[in-house]
């Protein structure tokens, strides 16, 4: 059973969400806000294993929340999944460094949905299409952030050559094929690395190959799910 939190500050949203998990036999939604303080709160309280969050919301954006949920050692099996009706400009690079595991637009498909929350709720990180290119577009237009980066010096070669692969979207089985190494191994390697840089998901270690200067985003370059399972 997948427990879902859901924080909105629209009201009838919410009612949309509930109507389509509930009907699902493998998810309870166990409550429901209308702000990020109180969805923060909610967290807290239930423990839920994803929290669907809009990014947008009075007294505290979905974006500070999350990231109030992911600095809680307590909350470290919270995924949050952002979600909105806008056009996904600073919102996505934000909400990722904030720790969020994926970034899903209002108007998405009701499987795609679901699908999406059995993703993060595996400890898997998810992107939509659109707002992959719209993180590229975003980490071109900004120079690499060496500062606030974790330094690369704490990975193995093995373990940056995978991260910048994992940064280009390739699948563990990608990885596995580009460097004639095992899927187990790729994993293990993606698993290391992200325990090194203390990054919660897949989805942060992108984030962190980009702002190290890892991987530098390139004309044409797209990225799609980062799962971490594939």
């Amino acid at each position: 059973m997948i427990r879902v939190a859901l924080v909105d500050d629209q009201a009838l949203m919410r009612a949309g969400f509930r109507a389509l998990l509930d009907a699902e036999d493998d998810i309870e939604v166990v409550g429901e806000a209308a702000d990020g303080q109180q969805g923060l709160a909610l967290v807290r309280a239930q423990r839920p294993d994803v929290a669907l969050v809009d990014v947008q919301m009075p007294v505290m954006s979905g974006i500070e929340a999350t990231r109030r949920i992911a600095a809680d050692p307590q909350l470290s099996a919270v995924r949050v999944l952002i979600l909105t009706n806008y056009g996904l400009d600073e919102y996505v690079f934000e909400a990722l460094r904030a720790g969020a595991s994926g970034f899903l637009l209002k108007d998405t498909e009701p499987a795609d949905l679901l699908q999406a929350i059995e993703v993060v709720a595996h400890g898997e990180a998810l992107l939509s299409p659109s707002v992959t290119r719209t993180l590229i577009g975003e980490f071109v237009s900004r120079p690499p952030d060496r500062a606030t980066a974790p330094g690369l010096e704490c990975l193995t070669r093995r373990e940056r050559e995978v991260t910048a692969l994992a940064a280009r979207g390739l699948t563990n089985e990608e990885i596995a094929a580009h460097m004639v190494i095992s899927p187990f191994t790729a994993k293990t390697h993606i698993s290391r690395a992200m325990t090194k840089l203390g990054a919660r998901d897949r989805a942060q270690l992108v984030v962190f190959a980009y702002e190290s200067g890892l991987v530098t985003a390139r004309g044409g370059t797209q990225w799609r799910r980062a799962k971490t399972g594939e």
